[in-house]
């Protein structure tokens, strides 16, 4: 497919996980296919980094669910930033663990899954709707096959109470790896798998883009980094360099422009200019303004 044949099967008002980790290894180009679109009012659902703060930017988004929204070598992603102070989008914060959990229990097809992650942090407080469950089976420890028994010894009687963190089911997940074949098995080649693999199950139907395309059988490597399986991908696009500007593998984070990225967020003259120069068009008009602004920068 191509990134625009992608984005031409969402819908607005749709909740799209979208994979990798703050500033790295994002599916860049789908999410700036979605920019140049006329979708609106949609859920996001990420380790949020530049994907979350784009779509924000665009006015794209009603809510977002994440654990965080960062730039990484930059602290905090500009643009979500001002769209909270502004309230224009909503927020369901949740700590790593229980997003873990969360997307979890949706690629089991599951309700919800208990944690410990969260008790006694103010995640509870800032996410009123989350609910707690108690252990059927006693307290913690308690061997296999053994009479249930509650922190305190009484067989029979409830355990620990734990929280109930909600499925983090999406309508589309978009993930980018580094290679994938024409069938949408999908490989990384980095030292961190995120939780792309957990996006795309946690999906009703998923979009891998990839770095290089290769024919069936020709993903060679440890059986471990085949992340993505097809029987979960609805399409495969070859994006080369669609991460940019998180990193990759095969190309590290480019710093200087997302430097100049953030800065341009401060200033409504200096984002225009930076929309129009980079943002206007499709990937190949962007990869040529990238690279003739890295050239500016060079003199």
């Amino acid at each position: 497919m191509t990134a625009e044949e992608v984005v031409a099967s969402l819908e607005s008002g749709m909740t799209l996980g979208i994979g990798g980790w703050g500033s790295r290894r994002k599916p860049m180009a789908l999410v700036r296919a979605i920019f140049r679109s006329s979708l609106t009012d949609l859920t996001i659902v990420s380790c949020g980094g530049p994907d979350v703060g784009l779509l924000c930017a665009a006015g794209k988004v009603r809510r977002v669910v994440a654990p965080f929204v960062t730039l990484d070598s930059v602290p905090l992603e500009p643009h979500f930033r001002a769209a909270r102070r502004s309230g224009a989008v909503e927020f369901t914060e949740y700590d790593e663990g229980m997003f873990m959990f969360g997307l979890l229990a949706a690629a089991h097809r599951l309700p919800f899954l208990p944690t410990r992650a969260g008790l006694g942090s103010d995640v509870m407080r800032a996410n009123p709707e989350l609910r707690t469950v108690r252990s059927p089976y006693g307290g913690a420890g308690t061997p296999h096959g053994a009479p249930g028994r509650d922190a305190g010894g009484a067989a029979g009687e409830e355990g620990e109470e734990l929280v109930a963190v909600p499925a983090l089911t999406t309508d589309a997940a978009l993930v980018h790896l580094d290679r994938a074949d024409t069938r949408g098995n999908g490989q990384y080649l980095g030292p961190d798998p995120y939780l792309d693999d957990l996006f795309a199950k946690a999906a009703a139907r998923t979009y891998v883009s990839c770095e290089q395309l290769v024919g069936p059988g020709r993903l060679a490597g440890p059986p471990q980094t085949l992340l993505v399986s097809r029987m979960h991908v609805a399409g495969v696009v070859e994006t080369p360099d669609g991460a940019h500007f998180t990193e990759c593998a095969d190309r590290g984070r480019d710093e200087a422009f997302q430097r100049h990225y953030a800065a341009s967020a401060a200033d409504p003259d200096a984002w225009a200019a930076f929309t129009g120069r980079f943002l206007s068009g499709g990937e190949t008009a962007y990869r040529d303004a990238v690279r003739r602004w890295h050239e500016e920068e060079d003199r």
